[in-house]
């Protein structure tokens, strides 16, 4: 009778009080073969039939198949070959212990076992080798009890070798089991029947109810009734079996029965993959996932369904069981190759090898094909290694793989390649869509990511685009094969470049017409035009026409066109009347080709240059325009001016005056040189234009006063002394700029030591007043700004205390609050200032930091004053460090004329000055302000709404924008002011 509780499992009372109790599950027969010659082939058992399909060319859900095995007596098991290059074939167990065996041959004779079609007679038209009988094989055993057909006798049948099986027996009366390898005797190739000789038997101590094997390494992994795990290699010659052990070498136990197990090498290491019927997947002793419900290895991929109704595949090559744990775990993978969606229920039946072909099963029975991303790619990027393009580009074509990966995979093998590309693919259209599809993107760095980073890069120029290096290579490949055949193809290559080749592409569509080549394959100029206005806009193609001056051309894409005669035929017969230069000029005015144009229209002759030099005035080609006419020419002169005079007008007087003194223009470079006030350039254009003394003496006063304005005494004075020759005002310029040595290397230079007294003294003198005035009032102004600081900062922090306890005494009213009224209740402290803070920044950077500059007022009592305070404190530090060079200046002439007590008083107070803010910085820029501005007050007293008023305090206290002003300034100590001599 079945079970009750436990679903396919069956007690059997026999004669003689013998009990048997089997337990059943689900498994999926299937060919393991990995290359394109196998079949995917999949067994269904029914009865005394085997009903097998052969996914590699047909998918039909059970009870159809590609062809059904009768059998004389009812199948217990189908195992197929581990050989990898007979994977085809297959053996079938029946009830009285008998193996048939069928192979795949060339012409097998006609089998009566065998049926070609579906269950209920409908045939499939089909053309495969479908295996035949070879022989029935007889178990034979030791001794003659076991000679006895007994129901399941022998399970977990497995076909390792040509002509040896591994097959389980199990004792009845202890809980051992034993593994038979069963070899074929020798006999006549005309017996119907074969024998199977038991050639040794190894004793395990358990019950086996899971066996699979690795054809690769020549490994049996056996999963006992108790979850421990053993190893058994086939060919050793101990024949011994031992615990199945993990990397960390510790025996391998599965928790709990799995109904299918599988070997794969994950990260270089053999590992059991085992799945229970309740859905908990393992890797050796680890379980990854408790959602799974089939899996399957094919290569070196690892494919699962989920309960959440998707198919992950993993590479297990490097990966591990941390990657694949949390792959398996994560609901969602970034990675679009790993994870794809499907059916409700489906469930893996097999992989096509080498055709990245998924057979699923839905629960309802129906089969579906899917394409997962990562087997495809893994195929496509096998194919492309091995130089198959045509193969992985049908494959690409049909699955809409971007078609850029077939560059992309590896440029350096694709480019050296071109030519075993171009012979593959062998078809137009195909290489016309390769070109339509191509782009600069990389897609192995967008698209389709390769599991390991690839080291490969690209050939030639790195700096030419991937689009020329194509269409390049591709254009000299198939005109080296068949230019006549591959004619649309080439002109596509000249249209896909980054700068497409119209003009290129045209001229050879000129040729072909009315000289076709007369060879099969031949394209005449009408299919060429044609095929040219599908890619490009028919307007465009009609001005690049017009382009190459040919109006034989123009008129051919013209009548190809939907333009009317009428617009164009009258402006083509108006350009033929025209003198060639003047018509291509003009076509190039009307494509806008202006640079093109004025190189026509300048030779032309000089009548035209008024045209010409309009047209460069309005375009602006000044630079183009002067490489066309010889610099001695009045052309070259004209076009120099104007090209100054707009220059004039972009108020960039220095490049104008440059162009005008290039051209002869020396009046006008005067100009332009004195509005500039290149006083240098402007004498230099003074002297050329031989001008009297007077007007030379008056153009030096001017150039003295705009000097002068640019805080420029020195070089007034030169231009003054030299020029004007009136030293004497010189002298006043330079007392004036505090140029006190070079005031004195005049007076003596003209021997007027009058001057010393009358006005050096006096000025030296009158100037260390007023660096001691502006000492004292820097000094004050320091001390005031200083102390005020202080204040606020106390007065700040005196407010933070009283708030914080506040909100420590209303600490249990505010847990009664919601957080949506903290956070309301926090924000109100600043609503004061929000909303100019929302305002200023949507305006530039530049304008929100004058407008965060406004509101640094020194007022008292301002909410920003301590910020305020701050930046004038910078700005008087970095007023008084500018002054150091000055004051070096003049206390050396304080020295010179004996004004020592001047002297000494000057550089005490410049002295004590200094010192004292050097003395102050790290007073009044402290690391504490610093943190306090950054961080918020929190602790175990604080609540939501001391955080959030601490934090808004903050936003309003420290803008980012004034982030400068927390960074003391810089007094440099190694910079030379003081006099020695005056110590």
């Amino acid at each position: 009778m079945w079970d009750p509780v436990t679903p396919y499992r069956l007690h059997v009372l026999c004669q003689g009080w013998h009990y048997l109790c089997c337990d059943w599950h689900w498994t999926t027969d299937r060919s393991s073969g990995d290359n394109a010659s196998d079949l995917a082939n999949v067994a269904v058992i029914d009865g005394k039939r085997v009903l097998v399909t052969v996914f590699r060319q047909t998918v039909v859900p059970p009870p159809m198949c590609t062809y059904q095995l009768l059998l004389p007596h009812p199948v217990n098991q189908v195992t197929f070959s581990a050989h990898p290059k007979k994977s085809n074939d297959l053996a079938v167990l029946d009830a009285s212990n008998q193996i048939s065996v069928y192979k795949c041959g060339g012409s097998p004779s006609v089998d009566p076992t065998l049926k070609l079609g579906a269950v209920g007679g409908n045939g499939f038209k089909v053309s495969l080798r479908t295996p035949h009988l070879e022989k029935r094989y007889k178990i034979q055993f030791e001794n003659n009890e076991d000679q006895e057909v007994k129901p399941l006798k022998l399970s977990l049948l497995t076909w390792i070798e040509e002509d040896i099986f591994l097959a389980i027996s199990h004792s009845q009366s202890s809980t051992q089991s034993v593994i038979h390898h069963l070899t074929v005797a020798p006999s006549e190739m005309d017996e119907e029947q074969g024998q199977l000789n038991v050639s040794s038997s190894v004793m395990v101590n358990g019950v086996v109810i899971g066996l699979c094997c690795n054809s690769k390494t020549k490994s049996v992994a056996l999963q006992l009734a108790d979850g421990q795990i053993l190893k058994y290699l086939w060919e050793s010659s101990s024949l011994a079996v031992t615990p199945w052990k993990n990397p960390g070498r510790f025996p391998v136990w599965f928790p709990y029965p799995c109904t299918q197990t599988e070997l794969a090498m994950i990260g270089g290491e053999e590992c059991v993959l085992g799945l229970t019927d309740r859905c908990r997947f393992f890797i050796n002793d680890i379980e990854v996932a408790s959602n799974i419900t089939s899996f399957a290895v094919y290569d070196e991929f690892l494919l699962l369904t989920t309960h959440s109704h998707t198919c992950q595949c993993f590479c297990l090559r490097d990966a591990s069981f941390k990657t694949l744990q949390a792959g398996l775990s994560s609901s969602h993978v970034s990675n679009g190759e790993i994870l794809r969606k499907v059916e409700r229920g489906s469930r893996i039946v097999t992989v096509v090898p080498q055709d990245a072909k998924l057979i699923l099963q839905m629960p309802r029975g129906n089969l579906e094909v899917v394409h997962h991303r990562a087997l495809v790619l893994a195929q496509i990027r096998k194919w492309l290694d091995k130089l198959m393009f045509k193969e992985a580009f049908e494959c690409m074509r049909k699955l809409r793989i971007n078609l850029n990966l077939i560059y992309d995979h590896n440029p350096k093998v694709f480019l050296e390649n071109v030519e075993t590309f171009v012979r593959q693919i062998d078809s137009v259209n195909y290489i016309n869509l390769f070109f339509t599809e191509l782009k600069e993107e990389d897609v192995t760095k967008t698209m389709y990511p390769p599991p390991v980073t690839s080291s490969v890069q690209l050939s030639g120029d790195p700096d030419e685009k991937k689009l020329d290096l194509i269409c390049d290579a591709m254009r000299a490949a198939m005109e080296s094969i068949n230019p006549h055949k591959y004619c649309l193809s080439i002109l596509t290559s000249h249209i896909k470049k980054t700068t497409p080749e119209l003009e290129i592409v045209l001229q050879k569509v000129h040729e072909l017409q009315g000289n076709t080549p007369s060879v099969p394959d031949a394209v005449s100029a009408e299919e060429a035009l044609k095929y040219l206005l599908l890619l490009v806009d028919v307007n465009e193609l009609y001005d690049h026409s017009l382009g190459t001056y040919d109006f034989d051309l123009v008129l051919m894409v013209a009548e190809k066109s939907q333009k009317d005669p009428k617009e164009y035929l009258p402006f083509l017969n108006t350009l033929k009347k025209m003198e060639t230069n003047y018509q291509r000029f003009t076509i190039d005015k009307y494509l806008k080709r202006y640079e093109k144009a004025i190189g026509h229209l300048s030779k032309c002759g000089p009548e035209y240059f008024p045209e010409c030099l309009n047209l460069i005035k309005d375009k602006n080609l000044y630079n183009e325009a002067l490489k066309l006419y010889l610099p001695n020419s009045q052309q070259y002169k004209d076009i120099s001016i104007a090209y100054g005079e707009q220059l004039m007008q972009e108020h960039m007087y220095e490049p104008a005056g440059l162009v005008f003194a290039r051209c002869g223009a020396h009046k006008k470079a005067l100009s332009a040189f004195l509005t500039c006030g290149s006083w240098k350039q402007a004498l230099c254009m003074a002297a050329q234009l031989n001008l009297t003394k007077d007007q030379l003496a008056g153009l030096a006063r001017t150039l003295a006063e705009k000097l002068v304005e640019k805080r420029k005494h020195i070089d007034a004075a030169i231009v003054l002394e030299q020029y004007a020759e009136d030293y004497e005002e010189a002298v006043l310029l330079l007392l004036e700029g505090a140029a006190w040595e070079e005031a004195l290397r005049l007076v003596y230079k003209y021997n007027r030591l009058d001057i010393i007294e009358t006005n050096i003294k006096p000025s030296i003198l009158e100037a260390q007043k007023n660096y001691m005035v502006f000492l004292d009032s820097q000094t004050t102004m320091f001390s005031h700004h200083k102390k005020r600081l202080l204040v606020v900062r106390e007065l700040k922090e005196q407010a933070q205390r009283v708030n914080l306890d506040a909100e420590v005494r209303h600490g249990q009213e505010a847990d009664l609050f919601s957080e949506t009224s903290s956070v309301v209740s926090g924000s109100e402290m600043s609503g004061k200032y929000s909303h100019s803070n929302s305002r200023i920044s949507a305006r530039s950077s530049k304008n929100r930091r004058k407008a965060e500059r406004k509101k640094h007022s020194l007022k008292e009592g301002s909410p920003l004053e301590d910020l305020a305070l701050l930046e004038a404190l910078n700005e008087v530090v970095q007023n008084t460090e500018k002054l150091k060079d000055e004051v070096y200046h003049i206390l050396k002439v304080l020295f010179l004329f004996e004004f020592d007590e001047q002297g000494r008083e000057l550089q005490k107070a410049f002295e004590d000055t200094l010192q004292l803010m050097e003395r102050s910085l790290p007073e009044i820029w402290t690391l504490t302000d610093l943190q306090n501005s950054a961080t918020p007050v929190l602790g175990p007293n604080s609540t939501a709404n001391s955080i959030m008023a601490s934090y808004q305090q903050q936003k309003t206290s420290v803008p980012v924008l004034d982030a400068e002003l927390l960074i003391p300034p810089k007094i440099n100590k190694k910079t030379q002011w003081k006099l020695s001599l005056l110590e």
